[in-house]
C-alpha cells in the first residue's frame, strides 16, 4: 500500500520522538543526524511536538564556533500511555509516562476455562482501571492503550482473526474492549510488540536486522529488517512457531503436526519433561509457570532431569533458530518473553551450541544470540509504543479536551 504524505509525516514525528526518548536532552542538529531527516524537517517536527507538550525546551549547549544550540527533552509528565499484554495464562498491564518509565502495574490471572473473549476483556478492563487509579492521573492524560493479543491480528479492524491456543476465530476484540475502555485503543500482536521494544530500548537498538524470538505459551519471531519492523502484507509475518520442525510430530493447536511451538513453548517444555521423567517433582501438570520456574531452579542446582530437559528444549529451539539465521542473516537474535527470562543464560548457552550445529557458518558468524536485556515486560513496553504511534497519528484531528463518557467504561475526564 502506498504511503500518504500524512503517513510519512507521522512516521517522521514518531522517529524524532523515539530518538528523544532514547537520548534526552538533545539538539535539533543531533536529531537530524540521528534520524537522517533534514534540519528544516526536524525543526518543524520539534515545533509540533512542543505545541503538543510532548517535549520541552531545556536550555542550550555550546557549539563549535557558532551560536549555542537549543536543547529539547521529552516532557515525561505530558501524557501517559498504557500497554496491555494479553497472554494465554495472564493479563499484565503497565502504565508509562511519555519517557516510557513504568508508573504502575497490574496483573490478572487467566485460568483454564476462562478464555472466552468477554472474560479476557473483563480482565483487561479491571487491570487498566487499576493502573490508572494507582498512578493517580487524570484520565484525559492517557493518550492511548496499546493491546497485544496472541495470534493473528488485523490492526485496521481490531479483529483477532485467529488465536489457536484459545480457538478464537474473527473475534471483534477492539469493539468488545471499547465497551469498557474509552481511551483510544490500538491492537497488535506480541511478536511485533517485543520487536519494537527491543528496537527502542533493548538488544536491537542501533541495529538494522534482527530476529526477536518470543518464548511463552505460544512462540513466534518478531522481525526487524532494514532498520524497521517487518509486518508482512497482512500483518502476519513472524509466525515461525507454526513452521514444521518435526514431520508427523506433535499435534499443534493450529491443527498441524510438528510445529516449533509444540516443542519449545511452555506446554511443549512440560511435555519434554513428562516424556523424560513422568513422575518428576519438577512437573506441575496444570501450571506452566510453576513448571518452568522449577526447571530453572533445577538447572541452577544441577538436577540432571532439569538439565536434560533444558538441553533437549534447546536442541529443538536451536534447529529452529538456525533456520531463521539462514533465512534472514540477522545481526542479533534476541530470546524474549517469560520462558526465556525464567530459564535465562543456561538456556541461551545451550541454544548457542545447538544453533552452531545447524546454521551455515557465514550467516552464523555475523549473528549474536542474546537474552533480552529489557527489565520490564517487553510486550507491555512495545504495546505502549503502538499507543504512542497512534496518538501521534491522530493529533491533527484530536481536540484539546476529550470528555467521552459511557456507562461502565473507563473513560478520560475533562
Amino acid at each position: 500500500m502506498k504511503r500518504t504524505s500524512r503517513d510519512i509525516r507521522t512516521a517522521n514525528r514518531y522517529e524524532v520522538l523515539r530518538q528523544l526518548i532514547a537520548a534526552s536532552p538533545t539538539s535539533r542538529q543531533e536529531l537530524a543526524a540521528a534520524t537522517g531527516l533534514s534540519l528544516a524537517t526536524v525543526a518543524t517536527l520539534v515545533g509540533e511536538l512542543l505545541d503538543l507538550r510532548m517535549i520541552t525546551e531545556v536550555g542550550f549547549e555550546d557549539s563549535a564556533g557558532g551560536r549555542p544550540r537549543g536543547l529539547v527533552a521529552v516532557n515525561a509528565s505530558g501524557g501517559a500511555l498504557i500497554g496491555v499484554d494479553i497472554a494465554e495464562t495472564y493479563v499484565h498491564v503497565e502504565l508509562f509516562d511519555l519517557a516510557l518509565n513504568v508508573l504502575a502495574r497490574a496483573d490478572e490471572d487467566v485460568r483454564p476455562g476462562e478464555s472466552r473473549p468477554e472474560q479476557v476483556v473483563g480482565h483487561v478492563a479491571t487491570a487498566v482501571g487499576s493502573v490508572v487509579a494507582q498512578a493517580g492521573i487524570e484520565g484525559a492524560r492517557v493518550l492511548g492503550v496499546g493491546v497485544s493479543v496472541p495470534g493473528q491480528v488485523d490492526r485496521a479492524t481490531g479483529i483477532s482473526e485467529y488465536a489457536p491456543n484459545w480457538d478464537w476465530h474473527d473475534v471483534p476484540l477492539l469493539d468488545l474492549l471499547t465497551e469498557h475502555i474509552a481511551y483510544p485503543l490500538h491492537l497488535d500482536n506480541p511478536l511485533r510488540a517485543c520487536a519494537v521494544a527491543e528496537l527502542w530500548f533493548g538488544a536491537v537498538r542501533g541495529r538494522g536486522n534482527a530476529v526477536v524470538v518470543n518464548l511463552g505459551t505460544g512462540v513466534g519471531a518478531g522481525l526487524v529488517l532494514g532498520g524497521g519492523l517487518h509486518r508482512g502484507v497482512s500483518n502476519s509475518a513472524g509466525e515461525w512457531g507454526h513452521t514444521t520442525l518435526v514431520l508427523d510430530g506433535r499435534l499443534c493447536h493450529c491443527g498441524n503436526h510438528g510445529c516449533v511451538e509444540t516443542y519449545v513453548g511452555a506446554p511443549g517444555i512440560m511435555l519434554n519433561l513428562r516424556e523424560l521423567s513422568p513422575g518428576s517433582a519438577l512437573l506441575h501438570p496444570e501450571d506452566q509457570t510453576a513448571t518452568v520456574d522449577a526447571l530453572a531452579r533445577g538447572v541452577a542446582a544441577r538436577d540432571p532431569v532439569a538439565v536434560k530437559v533444558v538441553r533437549d528444549t534447546a536442541r529443538y529451539l536451536g534447529a529452529g533458530i538456525a533456520d531463521l539465521i539462514n533465512l534472514f542473516n540477522p545481526e542479533v537474535v534476541v530470546l524474549s518473553s517469560w520462558v526465556a527470562a525464567t530459564l535465562g543464560e543456561p538456556l541461551v548457552a545451550e541454544v548457542r551450541e545447538a544453533v552452531a550445529r545447524h546454521a551455515l557458518p557465514r550467516p552464523l558468524a555475523a549473528t549474536e544470540i542474546v537474552l533480552s536485556p529489557i527489565p520490564t515486560d517487553p510486550v507491555c513496553l512495545g504495546a505502549a509504543t503502538f499507543a504512542l504511534e497512534g496518538a501521534l497519528q491522530s493529533v491533527s484531528q484530536r481536540s484539546p479536551k476529550r470528555t467521552v463518557r459511557a456507562k461502565g467504561r473507563i473513560a478520560p475526564s475533562a
